[in-house]
């Protein structure tokens, strides 16, 4: 259990990993000059989203919006250093350009991905509509009978060092100084419509100025703690990695399986795959039990029927990890509650949250330091959409 060195802050920020600390440092970066503390419960992160994920990055999206965000946050990850000062510590990064690709296997899906693509084309993206031939041309390992179209995009869309960009948005701010402690935020007083306080599990009262949610799967329980009903609950996610007996010739892109399996490239002929089967209910925080079955029953067979190559694989490891799911539309919220005023969110990504945490985390910084946003608009996030009932819905949730 931490201690904070004051008993105020200007900014109190619940969840420290990738999205708390975005804010963070944007703040610091934007030229905040109050003092911002982030609390987090577990300081290793390790069971956290930001651990837990697949580590990609992609434009196709059905709004143009969250291409937008995305696209912001491919800039950020290759100019990490030049964003963070030319800080000689800081990496070079990259990503890894294999591309998501979407299959097809019905006609009606492949009108979505083309009304998608439409979109990420009048956005600058770079998507494709690819027919089973090419597919086929492009990547030979497929078996096709079932498929109809593809979408895929190979520019700035793969896999990049997630866990780098993580570390060093929390190491600088921290340097700039932010505090971080680790603990447990029981209680948000409000008063008059208004935050006055956090409370932690050791009855510590830490005044704030404002309090920003970003606890992850958390964030509906932490929003009940100031009386707001947050339609965002922890779902499963589970990832295998497996090595191939007789590797792909090329890199395998990021494979969208009607079935709702995905499979990707991870390097040295192993691969990784993930997805959830049959029902998607909420589950407990702290619930990362593996179903052990799921593998020789479910994963396997998909992946041998979709790449007949794979058929002779070794699993090596597996793990769960916690989607944020947003239950009324798999969008973001973002921004100031509209009745109660100094709570702000950042929660309910859905599964894309780490690839937008650079865009996401600048917009609620860009709102804490000059009342508005000066880059990207993000006021269609807001939660006045969830008390007014209208969804601003993302159907590329994978």
């Amino acid at each position: 259990m931490g201690t904070p060195s004051r008993d105020s802050y200007d900014v109190v920020i619940v969840g420290g990993a990738i999205m708390g600390s975005a804010v963070a440092w944007f703040l610091t970066d934007l030229g905040f000059d109050g003092r911002i503390l982030v609390v987090d419960r577990d300081m290793s992160f390790e069971k956290t989203a930001t651990a837990t994920s697949t580590s990609c990055i992609r434009q196709q999206f059905s709004t143009e919006l969250n291409v937008r965000i995305s696209q912001f946050g491919a800039e950020f990850v290759t100019h990490l250093r030049e964003y963070m000062g030319n800080d000689p510590r800081v990496p070079q990064l990259g990503i890894r350009n294999f591309g998501y690709l979407y299959l097809a296997d019905t006609d009606a899906f492949a009108d979505d991905l083309r009304a998608r693509a439409a979109v990420q084309q009048a956005a600058g993206g770079a998507t494709r509509l690819l027919s089973r031939d090419q597919i086929a041309r492009l990547y030979p390992f497929y078996a096709l009978d079932d498929i109809v179209l593809g979408s895929i995009n190979t520019r700035d869309e793969g896999y990049f060092d997630s866990m780098a960009v993580f570390e060093w948005l929390r190491r600088q701010a921290q340097e700039r100084g932010v505090e971080y402690v680790e603990a447990e935020v029981t209680g948000i007083e409000v008063t008059g419509a208004r935050v006055q306080s956090v409370t932690l599990s050791d009855g510590t009262r830490i005044a704030c100025g404002q309090v920003i949610n970003a606890a992850g799967p958390r964030a509906g329980h932490v929003a009940q703690m100031a009386g707001i009903d947050l339609p965002v609950e922890p779902r499963k996610r589970y990832s295998w990695v497996f090595k191939a007996e007789q590797p792909l010739d090329r890199d395998l892109p990021l494979t969208i399986d009607p079935s709702g399996l995905h499979v990707r490239e991870n390097g040295g002929g192993t691969y990784q795959a993930g997805g959830h089967f049959g029902d998607d209910p909420a589950v407990a925080f702290d619930d990362f039990t593996m179903d052990h079955g799921l593998w020789e029953a479910e994963v396997w067979p998909l992946l041998a029927t979709r790449i007949p190559q794979f058929e002779a694989i070794k699993l090596t490891h597996s793990w769960v990890g916690h989607y944020e799911m947003n239950t009324f539309d798999h969008n973001a919220v973002l921004g100031p509650h509209p009745e109660i005023d100094k709570y702000l969110f950042i929660n309910g990504f859905s599964g894309h949250g780490l690839q937008q945490a650079p865009a996401m985390g600048r917009g609620l910084a860009e709102w804490l330091c000059f009342g508005g946003y000066r880059t990207l608009d993000l006021t269609e996030f807001h939660y006045d959409r969830v008390l007014s009932g209208a969804p601003q819905v993302e159907k590329a949730v994978i």
